[in-house]
């Protein structure tokens, strides 16, 4: 199972331009550009969960210079949501694979919810997108760079553990047998024996 998936960029400014006709389609001042990847199994729960964490996660500091206390609302500043299925991408060999992905007959509306509920949430007027499926060119100017990786399940960061506790597991009984083997045996050592 995988999860919503957004890379999140603290920026200067963001732009979203058809790579066919040239034209500019959405751009931002300062603010925030999002690339949303949707997985397969992703679902409402997963985009509400996403729009909160674009929405009030702190990327700013505040008028004190304390870092990472103001959010993008906080600070009043824009959004700029751009929907890449590449997010959901894995290798096979050093090929690309995107079975992961959610097809676009779902992803389109689910995306364009997710920008909807973003501009509810906010405000309209502050809040821009790309086009979904269209070749773009997303330019941006980065601030900082701040870049955060957000999944909406924490179990995506995870996908590793089950084998890390299994090895972990194996660790500690062959501590546990060693120390009863030390404890059990029947001939003490004497102490110039037990110095190197």
């Amino acid at each position: 199972n995988q999860s919503m998936r957004a890379i999140i960029q603290r920026v200067l400014q963001g732009s979203v331009v058809l790579a066919e006709t040239g034209e500019t389609v959405s751009q931002i001042g300062r603010g925030l550009v999002v690339l949303v990847g949707l997985f397969q199994d992703d679902t409402a729960a997963d985009a509400e969960f996403m729009v909160r964490k674009v929405l009030n996660t702190r990327f700013w500091p505040d008028e004190a210079g304390r870092a990472w206390s103001k959010s993008v609302v906080d600070m009043g500043f824009e959004i700029l949501l751009v929907s890449q299925f590449t997010l959901c991408g894995s290798l096979k060999g050093n090929k690309p694979d995107f079975h992961s992905a959610m097809g676009g007959d779902l992803s389109k509306p689910m995306y364009e919810k997710f920008v909807a509920d973003v501009a509810a949430a906010y405000s309209a007027d502050k809040v821009k997108k790309g086009v979904f499926g269209a070749n773009m060119h997303v330019g941006l100017i980065n601030d900082g760079p701040v870049t955060l990786q957000m999944d909406s399940r924490k179990f995506s960061y995870d996908q590793d553990q089950p084998i890390l506790a299994v090895a972990s597991k194996i660790a500690r009984k062959e501590s546990m047998g060693k120390k009863k083997t030390s404890s059990s045996s029947s001939t003490p050592l004497s102490p110039s024996e037990g110095q190197e």
